[in-house]
């Protein structure tokens, strides 16, 4: 059978890519509900945009305990898998999230999930407008961020008969699969690749990592070379900003690319470099860190104020770096030599 979302995508029909509208299908499911149901749900799980609140603060709109509110909420939920529409409204959906989930070896994290269902909708969006006006980066997150909570809601509570959400899991990020699929082979996959990487310690560009997988006897094992060449061509999804590799080489290699997004222990830096989460190239927790990274990948001596500079606009945290303490790094720490008057660079260099 042909993909179904590569065929509404690439020839553009429009109807059925609405089908897919996490919003249109949630507001028909809640047509059925009483207003105090909704709001309930609305709440529980974000459907504005915003995190999903606690028992406890719903409760207290409602002067209800915490149980009931926990009651009404799965009586609610209760309520919409057995409407008679259900099936119509989701099918587009779930055929669609079975082929992704095939196409990308049947494991694919939430949250990038989640980017890539609310990426088209946000495209759906953008083709049906006729207004022509740009949108702000900040209405834009959160518009996306309205979709992922939508669609969050509709996987993990509307479809639990299909889907099965690994949320406890050593290896692997929250993440959805097919119900009872055997992930044992991405799972030993992932086990390799973070040995490996351990070993070498060194960071990787996402094609050295996809390289590096491709060469573990892991990979030849089960095969992943016959069973990444099929698969939709939906490039034009991963063209968006939300993601942060070129889209040729997210398409082209769904099942690995899935996978090392899904691997709990490994991180992507800001630089796009991959490694053990807990090293300071991919999280940086000090100001020294901060300067390394900076100094790395600008490749030339800075002054201390334009590293400070550097290190802010970067946006490692929402920690803000004070040029002064900037400036007392590089002269305490030898990994640093200064070149001219307040102007470092690396020592190794």
């Amino acid at each position: 059978m042909k993909n179904l979302l590569e065929t509404i995508i690439n020839e553009k029909k429009t109807q059925e890519l609405a089908h897919l509208n996490a919003i249109n299908i949630v507001d028909s499911l809640f047509s059925d509900l009483y207003d105090r149901e909704k709001d309930i749900l609305s709440r529980r799980f974000g459907l504005q945009g915003q995190k999903g609140e606690t028992l406890e603060k719903i409760g207290g709109s409602h002067q209800l305990t915490r149980e009931r509110v926990r009651q009404i909420e799965g009586a609610s939920i209760k309520k919409i898998n057995k409407l008679e529409k259900l099936e119509n409204e989701i099918s587009t959906l779930k055929e669609v999230v079975r082929n992704l989930l095939t196409d990308h070896g049947g494991l694919i994290s939430r949250d990038y999930l989640l980017d890539i269902l609310a990426v088209i909708c946000l495209e759906i969006d953008d083709e049906s407008s006729a207004t022509g006006k740009s949108i702000a980066n900040s209405e834009l997150d959160h518009n996306r961020q309205v979709y992922r909570n939508h669609f969050n809601f509709l996987l993990s509570r509307i479809m639990g008969d299909d889907l099965e959400l690994v949320n406890n899991s050593e290896r692997f990020h929250p993440s959805f699969k097919n119900k009872n699929q055997d992930i044992s082979s991405l799972d030993e996959l992932a086990d390799d690749l973070l040995k490996k990487v351990d070993g070498l310690k060194k960071t990787f560009t996402t094609e050295e990592l996809l390289t590096l997988l491709k060469n573990l006897e892991t990979y030849n094992k089960y095969q992943f070379a016959e069973k990444s060449q099929s698969g939709a061509d939906i490039a034009g999804v991963f063209k968006s900003k939300v993601f942060a590799d070129k889209a040729e080489i997210i398409n082209n290699n769904k099942i690995l690319y899935s996978l090392i997004k899904a691997i709990k222990n490994l991180e992507q830096n800001k630089y796009g470099e991959w490694g053990l989460d807990h090293w300071p190239e991919i999280k940086p927790k000090t100001v020294n860190d901060k300067i390394y990274l900076i100094l790395k990948h600008t490749q030339q001596p800075l002054h201390f104020t334009e590293i400070a500079k550097k290190i802010n606009e970067m946006k490692f945290d929402h920690k803000i770096a004070n040029a002064a303490t900037v400036h007392n790094e590089l002269i305490l720490d030898n990994r640093y030599i200064l070149v001219g008057r307040g102007t470092y660079g690396l020592k190794k260099w």
